[in-house]
């Protein structure tokens, strides 16, 4: 599974499945050409169904010296790791290993770090936060960073998924949350290119100019749920801003 030469000493990755687009790849090739790192440096996409091959490809690649972790395996690594940093902890999820000098893979979220810079840039400093009531739609791992920001930063928030449970109710009961909760936030992947036509269900209707809509998907830079929010008034962002800050953590993990 050696994909590269020995000019790169330096080899970083992203770990999923399936992995159909990478803004990993293209970032992080771009910033080691900036650096004038493109020779010694390479990332590379290593599409992974099963997470049991997660330490064979450590194994098979000593140069290996850290990865990105996206969707399914977020929480699926965590028995392959020796240890878990304390963002990791917090979200029980991991987007970030970093193999030590002693051989060791260390578990972190920077989705943590990059969620919460890009969401107080978006809201601005006017907006009193222990007031603000948010939606968060889809729990998976990337939500769970989300929800881990919003209380720590006294946002009450309610969680809606396809099924009401325990801790999250269903979209068709999330429409009376809609008037007070401003802040609403897709953890989902409907509206992901070549998807295009989907959103979340809930009701657009409902919103105004008070709304802040955030969406992690960040391709198209307008999907519908943000179309949606702008053909009512409400504020939009998309994940794009979260997704090179959470890159910029990545990379000043691994060279610590």
């Amino acid at each position: 599974m050696d994909l590269i030469g020995q000019t790169h000493m330096h080899l970083f990755g992203l770990i999923g499945f399936p992995l159909t687009h990478s803004f990993s790849k293209k970032y992080f090739t771009e910033k080691f050409e900036k650096l004038g790192l493109a020779i010694s440096h390479s990332y590379e996409l290593y599409e992974m169904e099963n997470p049991s091959n997660f330490p064979k490809l450590f194994a098979e690649n000593p140069e290996l010296k850290g990865v990105n972790i996206t969707i399914p395996h977020k929480q699926s690594v965590f028995s392959f790791l020796d240890s878990l940093d304390s963002s990791a902890e917090k979200v029980m999820a991991v987007n970030v290993v970093k193999r030590t000098i002693d051989n060791k893979l260390i578990g972190y979220n920077s989705d943590y770090y990059g969620f919460k810079r890009s969401l107080l840039e978006f809201l601005g400093k006017d907006i009193e936060l222990i007031q603000l009531k948010a939606l968060v739609l889809g729990y998976g791992g990337a939500a769970k960073a989300i929800v881990a920001v919003l209380e720590d930063l006294g946002v009450k928030n309610q969680l809606v998924s396809r099924k009401s449970s325990e801790i999250a109710i269903n979209y068709a009961e999330s429409d009376k949350y809609i008037e007070s909760h401003k802040l609403i936030i897709n953890c989902s992947p409907l509206g992901t290119y070549p998807k295009t036509d989907q959103c979340p269900s809930i009701d657009y209707n409902k919103l105004s100019k008070d709304h802040f809509l955030f969406d992690l998907v960040y391709n198209p830079p307008v999907s519908l749920f943000l179309q949606n929010g702008l053909a009512n008034g409400a504020a939009i962002k998309n994940g794009y801003d979260m997704l090179v800050y959470q890159a910029e953590k990545s990379w000043e993990i691994w060279q610590e």
